[in-house]
């Protein structure tokens, strides 16, 4: 009963959140999809009819670790996987496809489109699920055998090709459900077909070799068909579709087989276009207002780039455009230690995994690509180098690399310390030293489209590092489809360095992607002085209470001093419970002192003066989970302890709270 109800109101939330000719669309699809298996779905895919051309968009360069790449393959052959908390699962030799390797659930091999991956009894975790069903695995053992040519890479790609071509016909099981899954396969099916190859690949030669070739291009029209017949439209139109798209333009330009293979290119080619900017604001934020999600959205757009100019199909300068200003918010937001707040959802997804190491790091790699692409030194020294992943998309470009200057000290400095489309301000001082203090504010919009899919309540809020170390936080993700409480928290305003009022969020959760109140937020002043920054921002997220209140944000940095002032201010009437928190690294020491805490880390030290008014309401907390604070989540469904701080005030009418942050100077 409790599930059914639960079901009812995420459908009524749904339909709020729905224009009415989204509404239309919907049903006329919800009509589609349910009369679709009484069609059949064994018509057979049609031979191809062009040939299969050979070109190219990866170009691998030269130097890379043979050992690394051979010793992930080695595990893969022996069935040993890496899905999110699962760091070493045991999948077997041929894996389950159908199978949540969290929960062991065997997802029903239904009608793909009708089934509810929403559903845990049903599917299990669907992130676990779909993770090795994107195949970056296989492309990992093409890349130990593009390396070694040690034949064993190419059969174990074969054999679990074909397991499961064998095991998810179209259209049935939960691999059926999602056109963004389908794009991501694609891309990564794309890059093994390079990898060993192409048609002239030895893994086609004899009898078996052809049924290989044919069932795998008959499984690649599937995709393109799935994908062209299902593409996310109205308020679901975000990453997915230009991921969707992505995936269709590259096997198009991959595999231009068969007649329609034309059209597909064509039309996704118009998609991506026409996403890469409107997606993007004129900034480079990306308008979901999601950090993370800014590597996914930036590798599906550089690939396709990548492809199309191979291929004699270059995209407009408006394209690449859109797809640099991103790099320059990353270069931006990024510290001298290389952290990015965690803004937004996170959930681990990559579109391809090309380098192997602990040490890999997505967004630097953007950038290093986006230095060659746009012959752009100051993103090749906020990458710090040119990265394998990199160097397997773009080697024919690494001598041009080299004319590329990548230490001039005029380049250690944000690209640029505002951002007022996206929202984003960046204060502090002594850039890309061990001095450097780097503030990021927010006073940007919840999310995109009605549903704001991946935003979090956490209008007003900021992190704060120094000299690379990382003091105050955005906590981070932790869980999607499971979990509810906790996906709750993470993305609810008490998990933000922000304030809440009367213990509600600033905007409605309407579901575990949805949002059915926006809280509105803008920036009322900014200026970036030689001796200040200065930002002022507010949000109406509390507007709809009884007693409306207005949050306004006073940032006031000064550079000498080192000092951070803040002052928030409530516009208000009557009798309000306010509530501000701070949210620490892992890595701090938290203690209190006569005027608030003092907080260390790795050899960095900051003092924090609190309003007065909050003395005796002052609850430092670390790991609890009643109530859900002290917590912060680096990686998907993985959570560490991290000291918490609140500030509880009980006020009437409006009201001024006051903070001062001094941060020292490291020795």
């Amino acid at each position: 009963m409790a599930r059914q109800s639960e079901k009812f109101n995420w459908y009524l939330n749904r339909l709020r959140c729905m224009s009415i000719g989204e509404t239309l669309y919907r049903l006329r699809k919800k009509v589609r999809v349910t009369l679709r298996p009484l069609r059949g779905s064994n018509r057979r895919p049609p031979a191809p009819t062009l040939p299969v051309a050979n070109t190219s968009w990866l170009h691998p360069g030269e130097r890379f670790d043979a050992t690394a790449y051979a010793t992930a393959a080695d595990r893969i052959l022996a069935g040993h996987y890496a899905v999110f908390a699962l760091s070493d699962v045991d999948l077997g030799t041929t894996p389950d496809w159908n199978r949540d390797p969290k929960t062991g659930t065997l997802a029903p091999s239904t009608f793909g489109m009708t089934l509810d991956y929403r559903q845990e009894s049903l599917v299990g975790d669907i992130k676990y699920l779909w993770e090795p069903n994107r195949h970056l695995e296989f492309v990992t053992l093409c890349q130990a055998y593009w390396i070694t040519r040690d034949g064993r890479y190419l059969e174990g790609f074969k054999r679990l090709l074909r397991s499961w071509i064998d095991q998810c016909p179209y259209p049935q099981g939960p691999n059926w459900s999602s056109s963004l899954e389908a794009g991501i396969r694609l891309i990564n099916w794309s890059i093994c077909w390079q990898l060993i190859g192409g048609a002239e690949s030895r893994l086609f030669a004899g009898e078996d070799g052809k049924q290989v070739h044919s069932a795998w291009l008959g499984s690649i029209w599937e995709h393109s068909c799935f994908i062209a017949e299902n593409w996310s439209r109205y308020s679901s139109a975000n990453n997915h579709l230009i991921g969707e798209a992505a995936g269709l333009f590259v096997a198009s330009a991959t595999w231009p087989a068969w007649p329609r293979s034309a059209a597909w290119r064509a039309e996704s080619h118009a998609i991506l276009t026409r996403e890469a900017v409107l997606q993007v604001h004129a900034d480079g934020v990306l308008k979901e207002q999601t950090v993370s999600y800014m590597q996914f959205v930036g590798d599906f757009l550089l690939i396709a780039g990548l492809a199309g100019r191979e291929n004699g199909c270059d995209f407009e300068p408006r394209y690449w455009k859109s797809l640099e200003r991103m790099l320059d918010f990353l270069a931006s937001i990024m510290d001298v230690g290389g952290n990015l707040p965690m803004i937004g959802d996170a959930d681990d997804g990559y579109a391809v995994r090309l380098a192997q190491g602990e040490n890999f790091c997505p967004y630097r790699s953007l950038l290093a690509s986006g230095g060659l692409l746009f012959e752009r030194p100051e993103l090749l020294a906020k990458a710090g180098g040119i990265d394998a992943k990199t160097r397997w998309l773009m080697g024919a470009e690494m001598d041009d690399a080299r004319a590329l200057p990548m230490d001039r000290p005029d380049f250690a400095r944000p690209v640029r310390t505002s951002f007022p489309h996206g929202g984003y301000y960046i204060l502090g001082t002594d850039w890309e030293t061990d001095q450097e203090i780097r503030i990021v504010a927010d006073t940007g919009p919840l999310g995109y489209l009605s549903i704001a899919a991946h935003g979090h309540a956490d209008a007003l809020a900021f992190t704060l590092s120094v000299g690379g170390v990382e003091f105050l936080v955005d906590p981070g993700t932790y869980s999607y489809h499971t979990q509810k409480a906790w996906r709750d928290y993470f993305r609810g305003t008490a998990a933000h360095n922000t304030l809440r009022v009367d213990g509600l969020d600033q905007s409605l959760i309407g579901g575990n992607f949805m949002w059915v109140r926006h809280a509105r937020a803008r920036s009322l002043a900014w200026r970036d002085d030689p001796d200040v920054a200065e930002l002022v921002g507010e949000h109406d997220g509390y507007s709809s209470l009884p007693d409306p209140a207005i949050h306004r944000r006073h940032w006031r940095f000064e550079k000498s001093a080192r000092v951070l002032r803040l002052r928030d201010t409530l516009e208000c009437a009557a009798d309000h419970r306010v509530e501000r928190w701070w949210h620490f690294s892992e890595g701090c020491q938290v203690d209190f002192t006569a005027p608030g805490v003092a907080v260390s880390n790795a050899g960095q030290r900051i003092e924090l003066a609190l309003d007065p008014r909050s003395q005796g309401h002052r609850v430092l907390s670390i790991g609890s989970d009643d109530p859900m604070t002290g917590w912060i989540s680096r990686s998907f469904d993985r959570k560490h302890p991290a000291y918490s701080l609140v500030e509880r005030f009980d006020i009437r009418g409006q009201t001024q709270l006051d903070a001062t942050i001094k941060v020292g100077r490291s020795r």
